[in-house]
């Protein structure tokens, strides 16, 4: 399994918010370029990268800190956070990132969706936040009537191939994972499931991987030392051996 230290940027810096709070906000590092260079030092060889002033903008006002990061990692690098273009994913893409995340989008502009991924196929993910088993959008501020698991299912007719998917009240709580819902998740889809959102313990990621999950992404856990991001690499591979 995959871990995905999570750089989530505001202002050209390394940030934290509490389940998608913008007013609950933890700055964790200036330089996310050297951040990344530490993740890559600890045997990480993928980051997953949020833009959170895009996620409201639709733009990409942390461009230039994201190339950055890819450059000084050399790491395979996902983006995420208000893609709402055909020219935001030719941006990323075009300066070099492995693969852009559509979120809000994904359920909002369907002929944006299909479009991307019959032009970018695997390079194109879909975040899917998921509350109280509905689909979230605009950054968590929006609950949809969109249940969750028809999402994905319809996401995998659609020809997307990876899903990024949080469990909300799990994000930055410390609070362990949603095992069940990654289970039933892996379970029911063809595709390269990603989980998000509490991954706070090394028995978190034996649990994912063992579940035969694609990825982890680790946020909070690694920031407060909760977690060691060499062990955790090591613990998700090693499910595999």
């Amino acid at each position: 399994m995959v871990i995905f230290p999570a750089i989530d940027l505001y202002e050209g810096k390394a940030v934290r918010l509490y389940q998608g709070d913008y007013a609950q906000m933890t700055v964790y590092s200036d330089d996310p370029p050297a951040l990344a260079k530490d993740f890559t030092a600890a045997g990480a060889a993928h980051i997953h990268l949020v833009d959170l002033e895009g996620a409201k903008t639709g733009e990409t006002p942390n461009f230039d800190v994201v190339r950055a990061i890819k450059a000084s990692s050399g790491a395979f690098c996902e983006i995420g956070g208000g893609v709402r273009s055909m020219a935001v994913v030719e941006r990323y893409l075009g300066a070099g990132l492995d693969r852009v995340i559509l979120g809000t989008a994904a359920l909002t502009d369907e002929a944006f969706l299909r479009a991307a991924v019959e032009k970018f196929g695997g390079k194109i993910a879909v975040g899917v936040d998921i509350r109280d088993g509905f689909v979230a959008i605009r950054g968590w501020t929006e609950q949809s009537a969109q249940d969750a698991f028809s999402f994905c299912q319809k996401m995998q007719a659609l020809g997307v191939r990876t899903l990024i998917c949080t469990d909300i009240s799990r994000d930055g709580a410390m609070r362990g994972t949603n095992r069940a819902l990654y289970e039933r998740l892996s379970g029911e889809l063809d595709l390269q499931i990603v989980a998000s959102g509490g991954v706070s313990t090394l028995d978190d990621v034996r649990s994912l991987a063992e579940m035969g999950l694609y990825g982890a992404i680790i946020g909070k856990a690694y920031y407060t030392g909760a977690v060691d991001l060499r062990e955790a690499v090591a613990a998700a591979s090693e499910v595999e051996k």
